[in-house]
């Protein structure tokens, strides 16, 4: 189906996206009762219920393109599981009912519940594997280039937000695989901020000033970089990723999902080929851009994030009480 076909108009997107804010609170309520249970398949579990069922409520013609697996490997939410009432727009959809299932697990920071969306061909079907990305905020839109080393980006990145290098601070995954990058930064004088588990906050927060993060840079999961760079479209911001197959299984997986050469980078317009896409999240535990579930005598509390792009862009942050 072709993209540009005028099926999700502006008015959609904004009442879907607000449906969707529903979806992804009650999957992070319903994972909730397993935080610091060190459990995450029960925890996964109970997150991928409510969330599928949830949806199911909504007049739309959804399609998993990034999920919980392949057909054989998950019973719900498995990348092509087709959702919604039938009636409706056409749409990709990506989710994740807990991202983060280690730190939840742990009783740790930063898991959350996420999901993204756009007309129906419009979002890159990236395999689970990994993905070099870099991302940045509105104001470094277009300054950044992964063909590059992360020295020129980072000198193009302080060039148009009018900084010094040495005043930008670089969020990057604290692991043996981005010492190199680690040292890059600290050689230009400029400031890291290290994180363990879930990038897609880090992400995000490039986009806000209050959270003085000016890039993100480094390797995590590509399903993740898919739904990072959807809100980042959604906000103004920018980012590339590039595939990283290990092996001919990983080669072969990404022509199976169309992608023939996975070793080129993509911009952010080749990931999410539409600007009428959204994103939203709900924190299960406290973190870098959301609260957690809070539990107050019969009550739940959920701080969530909505974004919405297209011709009229909006984000809000969401506080609900159930």
């Amino acid at each position: 189906m072709n993209i540009e076909t005028p099926i999700l108009t502006e008015k959609d997107l904004k009442k879907i996206a607000l449906e969707f804010v529903t979806v992804s609170q009650k999957a992070a309520v319903a994972s909730y009762p397993w935080i610091g249970r060190k459990q995450k398949n029960e925890a996964d579990g109970a997150g991928t219920e409510a969330m599928r069922s949830q949806m199911n409520t909504i007049d739309m013609n959804a399609k998993i393109v990034i999920g919980e697996g392949e057909m054989d490997e998950a019973p719900m939410l498995y990348i092509g599981e087709e959702l919604g009432s039938g009636r409706g727009p056409y749409l990709d959809i990506a989710v994740d009912p807990v991202e983060g299932t280690t730190p939840m697990s742990k009783g740790q920071e930063n898991s959350l519940t996420v999901i993204a969306g756009g007309p129906r061909g419009s979002l890159l079907h990236a395999p689970d594997m990994y993905m070099r990305k870099m991302a940045v905020g509105p104001k470094a839109k277009g300054y950044i280039d992964l063909n590059k080393s992360l020295t020129d980006n980072m000198h193009s990145v302080a060039k148009a937000l009018g900084k010094e290098v040495k005043e930008l601070t670089v969020m990057i995954q604290d692991r043996p695989r981005h010492e190199e990058l680690i040292n890059e930064v600290l050689n230009l004088g400029a400031r890291i901020k290290l994180f363990h588990d879930v990038d897609i906050p880090g992400a995000i927060a490039t986009a806000f000033d209050r959270y003085e993060i000016d890039m993100l840079v480094g390797i995590g999961g590509a399903p993740e970089g898919v739904i990072a760079a959807t809100a980042l479209k959604c906000l103004g911001g920018d980012f590339q990723g590039q595939l990283i197959p290990y092996n001919e299984e990983e080669k072969e997986r990404c022509k199976k999902m169309g992608i023939d050469h996975p070793g080129k980078v993509f911009a952010l317009n080749e990931i999410v080929q539409s600007d009428k896409c959204f994103f939203v999240a709900t924190g299960i535990t406290d973190g870098l851009l959301l609260n957690g579930i809070k539990k107050t005598s019969a009550r739940f509390e959920s701080h969530s994030i909505i974004t919405v792009g297209g011709d009229n862009r909006f984000f809000q942050f969401i506080k609900s009480n159930y």
